[in-house]
């Protein structure tokens, strides 16, 4: 494990120094509420006290914020291996998926096919669902196995056909840790002229995406899932934002990416963005372009993950009474955990493990049909996952935490 690495990434965080009763904390939310490093903090302060303007005015506060999103899009557009003309923000990954969605169903026509799976969080299926419903068209649904957690890509061949308009697909489960093969899915969705679309919140901050290497047509990603604020990121193919009819107002935007986005938007929440991608880019000791630090240091934090996870997996799996879900380490995966233990209700368990000061997720994560495939009903899964922060000694304590708490049920 690069303990330097470490080091230097938890200097950056402030948050890391909070306690709970007398004990340290330690976040294994997800990531899903994040701590945020100090760049990114200060990032937007900055803007708020000395640019916060409207865009496009003629005074120098406006046109240094248009200078800001600007610049927050070339770093998105880097994160994503895209152009900054390819790059739109918005609230959240759901409120731009369902946009996204409109926009796209109003192309479609009645016979027309969506295909989803159930592997996926709902902001990535029910969008689609409910503009199928408006447009009078057929959603597909692609099977999870249950005993792996992963998709069943014979019955993604099954489903495909013709007749197929829009494949969307989640990049790694929020849920299991589960990483699917997105570009497959891509090849078998283009080859009948389908589009592609990505859902990857739960990728992004484990796994450095390249919207070319993944074949995908529009891929949507949230920026506090990787150490930025409460912003949506909608990566979309040029040709397509400039050519779908996105529901707006008559005097906004006609042109890409502008034309995918709605309304004043969270200016400070976009340059905090832009922030946590030069966070990242900063871990890494060498690369003549943000991408190729990008690449760097999400190679050593990946390494990191996978010795992280490996350890929980074997730690928890000797534990009598707790059950893991999703694929082993050995598989390709996030270093996220879902697991439950015997007699202990997932809110039960998180409750008493933030008394440890070990602070976890609890639940179905918006992934409800995944709760409900492993028949967990109202049960849910704890979940268990590593940050760029996170050190061996914290999981070590989190093992025994487990092991306390399956001991006494």
């Amino acid at each position: 494990m690069n303990e330097a690495l470490i080091e230097r990434i938890r200097s950056q965080f402030p948050g890391l120094d909070r306690t709970h009763n007398g004990l340290p904390v330690a976040y294994f939310d997800g990531p899903g509420g994040t701590q945020v490093p100090r760049m990114v903090g200060d990032a937007m302060l900055d803007y708020l006290y000395h640019h916060n303007a409207n865009t496009e005015w003629a005074y120098p506060t406006s046109a240094e914020t248009d200078e800001a999103l600007y610049e927050a899009r070339k770093a998105l557009a880097d994160f994503l291996n895209a152009s900054a003309e390819e790059i739109a923000f918005g609230a959240n990954m759901t409120t731009l998926t369902l946009h996204l969605s409109r926009a796209i169903g109003r192309g479609l026509s009645e016979g027309d096919e969506i295909v989803v799976t159930e592997l996926d969080h709902h902001a990535n299926s029910d969008p689609w669902r409910q503009i199928a419903q408006d447009r009078n068209v057929c959603v597909r649904t692609v099977r999870m196995i249950p005993e792996t957690g992963q998709l069943d890509w014979d019955d993604f061949e099954r489903v495909i056909n013709s007749r197929t308009r829009i494949v969307a697909v989640g990049a790694a489960s929020n849920a299991l840790g589960t990483v699917s093969d997105v570009r497959r899915a891509a090849r078998m969705a283009h080859d009948v002229g389908a589009l592609v679309f990505v859902d990857a919140v739960h990728y992004a901050p484990h796994t450095l995406p390249d919207v070319k290497a993944l074949e995908c047509d529009f891929l949507a990603c949230s920026a506090y899932k990787f150490c930025g604020p409460h912003v949506g990121v909608l990566y979309g193919r040029r040709d397509l934002l400039d050519t779908l009819d996105f529901p707006r107002l008559r005097p906004a935007h006609h042109v890409a990416p502008e034309r995918a986005e709605t309304g004043t938007l969270n200016h400070e929440g976009i340059v905090g963005a832009g922030a946590a991608v030069d966070f990242y880019a900063s871990l890494a000791t060498a690369g003549d372009s943000r991408r190729v630090r990008l690449a760097n240091a999400f190679d050593a934090l990946h390494a990191n993950g996978s010795e992280l996870v490996t350890a929980l997996w074997n730690g928890l799996s000797k534990i009598d009474g707790v059950r893991l879900y999703g694929p082993g380490p050995e598989l390709p995966r996030t270093p996220t955990i879902g697991f439950t233990i015997d007699g202990q209700h997932s809110r039960a368990a998180a409750t008493a493990l933030a008394e440890l000061g070990l602070f976890v997720s609890h639940g179905d994560f918006y992934a409800l049909t995944v709760i409900e495939r492993l028949g967990l009903g109202d049960h849910g899964l704890v979940r268990a996952g590593c940050g760029v922060y996170t050190t061996m000694a914290e999981m070590e304590r989190l093992i025994e935490g487990v092991r306390s708490l399956a001991s006494s049920a």
